[in-house]
């Protein structure tokens, strides 16, 4: 079994399907790298049925994806780290620093034609039911074939075919107003 050559088959569809799902480009990759390592680990109690082994690849990276989050879930993010000695006068040098965070943040929050229709799309997508969602990701963005998604779900193609066309259908009503074609 050539993992190398089941990487450059399986990763780009496995990367946009993750980035699809609400991963960011990096975390996808990171989490793409940790399935094939998972994959080049159990190779030699794997088969070389390359559909087996792309649902395989998919299942781990859900699967790791949902551990990230989960494990995010319970982390605290603090916005500033600052020293208890330092007083919270606004005055000084850090009176700019703090004009200038201000500033960065109000342009990082002006969203682009880009960043909507991401954030249009997502909420599109978080709209779904979770197996019409994961259905017309794997056909969608992850390029996986109907018999492949059959194969991992473990459901009938018809149901497969199914669950993709009432995802096509639900997407279209949600965004309606962008007058977009799929």
């Amino acid at each position: 079994m050539d993992i190398e050559a089941l990487y450059k088959e399986i990763a780009p569809r496995l990367t946009n399907w993750l980035v699809a799902s609400g991963s960011s480009y990096h975390e996808a990759c990171d989490l793409v790298q940790n399935t094939f390592l998972k994959i080049w680990k159990m190779r030699d109690d794997l088969r070389s049925d390359n559909d087996a082994i792309s649902g395989l690849a998919f299942t781990i990276a859900r699967n790791l994806r949902k551990n990230l989050v989960r494990d995010n879930s319970r982390l605290t993010f603090v916005g500033e780290i600052r020293d208890p000695d330092e007083s919270d006068d606004l005055t000084g040098p850090r009176a700019t620093d703090h004009l200038n965070q201000q500033t960065v943040q109000s342009q990082v929050q002006s969203a682009t034609d880009a960043e909507y229709l991401r954030r249009r799309l997502n909420e599109a997508f978080s709209k779904l039911p979770p197996i019409l969602r994961d259905a017309y990701t794997m056909f969608q963005i992850g390029g996986m074939s109907i018999h492949e998604i059959s194969n991992q779900t473990g459901v009938s193609e018809n149901l497969v075919k199914v669950r993709i066309f009432r995802a096509k259908e639900k997407l279209q009503k949600i965004l309606a107003d962008l007058n977009v074609t799929y």
